[in-house]
């Protein structure tokens, strides 16, 4: 019997998933993108070659695996193009194996121009930290019906009508209150039709090819992007994406029925991270030599995958997994870069918040209301040596198991999974997601 496993990001994005999602298809048949867009920056390491994935699911490094893009992710055809390119520079077999739905909204120019013209707006302190390449407006135009999709590409004079009136909107917008150029029609159009013949062989219906998968007893796993904490709905609004990063959305973003998954695996940082604006309560200087935050950061090399903007750091908030544990049902939860943490003398965990003369153990919702927690902290002895590559839960340090099942503890999870180390192999395995 088919057994599916949704993997989601527990923080705010950046906590791994695209090691997890690449070492789980040695046991999945296919691996779909459920939302989001180009924002999402996934890297794999297998043996020398490194691989940065944005649109392109994880499994695709994985001979024989299918990868399917789902109608709730957003497309950059253009990106996706190049970034088909550069795996096929490197041996990999992509067009045979992608399939993408013509559900897809499409992101365009405007798009792009849109958000960064809004970002540019902003003062310094009410800036979200987009990414800039047109994620939200596209999801905007979704929500408001006047947007494009992969099926309209094939109907040119359809596309046409529709870019027309959808231009006159954005470009007044544009010009009228940002000051910012217009976008030319003819330019977009004669570039989304060059694409459109680029993608035509890998489109079908994703809805319906895994539903006959899950019929055939074919494994899939569901890969999130972002993190939970970024959620539309349930992250630190605003500081948020434009998206539903949570594990439910994988049901309507692939166009499957929720029965069909059976196993929500969190991937989850052994401490925090945040890349751009928005609150972060057990964040840590990272800029102050042989602190805490600065190992985090220069050790963890945390700088983003999409940006290469520097990360934010911080201490594990457990109070915050609980959160995300609950929103995403969690079965289970994998912990990555345990070895960043080899060496500090003690470890704290943020377990709660002060909250004006109240004291929580859960984070509350909205950005207004989580920047005026005050962390609570616990307190545990660090460990000496490696936990690097180490492969077994036997050969870690002590001291490290210790945390390990503290963090169980506090986020009511068990800990399925110890990622040690960027390379497949380099994994401690508790609980498998698909046995």
């Amino acid at each position: 019997m088919a057994k599916n496993v949704i993997v989601v990001g527990t923080q705010w994005g950046d906590e791994g998933k695209g090691k997890i999602v690449d070492w789980l298809t040695d046991h999945a048949r296919g691996v779909v993108r459920f939302q989001g867009g180009h924002n999402a920056g996934h890297t794999l390491v297998v043996g020398e070659q490194v691989y940065k994935l944005n649109l392109v699911p994880s499994g695709i490094v994985r001979d024989g695996v299918d990868c399917y893009i789902g109608n709730g992710v957003v497309l950059d055809i253009h990106h996706l193009i190049s970034e088909i390119a550069e795996l096929e520079k490197g041996g990999i077999d992509v067009r045979s194996r992608l399939k993408i739905s013509p559900g897809c909204p499409l992101i365009l120019p405007y798009h792009a121009a849109i958000d960064k013209a809004r970002e540019d707006a902003k003062a310094g302190d009410k800036k979200i930290g987009t990414t800039g390449k047109g994620i939200g407006p596209t999801y905007e135009d979704k929500v408001s019906r006047r947007g494009l999709r992969v099926y309209d590409l094939f109907h040119p004079e359809r596309f046409a009508e529709k870019l027309k009136d959808i231009l006159e909107y954005h470009n007044f917008v544009l010009t009228q209150y940002f000051k910012a150029p217009a976008v030319d029609f003819q330019t977009v159009f004669d570039q989304a039709m060059a694409d459109a013949e680029m993608i035509r062989p890998m489109v079908v219906d994703v809805s319906a090819a895994l539903y006959e998968a899950h019929k055939a007893g074919h494994n899939m796993l569901f890969e999130g992007a972002q993190g939970t904490l970024l959620d539309i709905d349930h992250g630190t609004y605003p500081f948020v994406t434009s998206s539903n990063c949570v594990a439910g959305q994988a049901s309507a973003g692939a166009g499957i029925g929720p029965g069909m998954l059976h196993y929500v695996l969190g991937i989850t940082k052994a401490y925090c991270t945040r890349v751009g604006g928005g609150p972060f309560p057990s964040e840590l200087d990272i800029d102050t030599e042989g602190t805490p935050g600065y190992q985090m950061f220069s050790v963890g090399k945390e700088f983003g995958t999409v940006t290469g903007r520097k990360r934010r750091c911080g201490w594990f908030d457990a109070a915050l997994l609980r959160r995300s544990a609950r929103i995403n049902g969690l079965t289970g939860l994998c912990i990555t870069k345990l070895d960043v943490l080899d060496g500090l003398k003690e470890i704290k965990i943020c377990t709660g918040y002060k909250l004006g003369d109240k004291v929580i153990d859960l984070l509350p919702i909205g950005a207004d209301e989580v920047a005026r927690c005050e962390p609570i902290y616990e307190t545990m002895p660090g460990w000496e040596g490696t936990t690097f590559r180490v492969k077994r839960w036997e050969d870690l340090p002590v001291n490290a198991q210790a945390y390990l099942n503290r963090l169980e503890a506090l986020c009511e999870v068990p800990v399925a999974i110890v990622s040690t180390g960027p390379e497949r192999d380099e994994t401690i395995l508790k609980q498998h997601p698909f046995k």
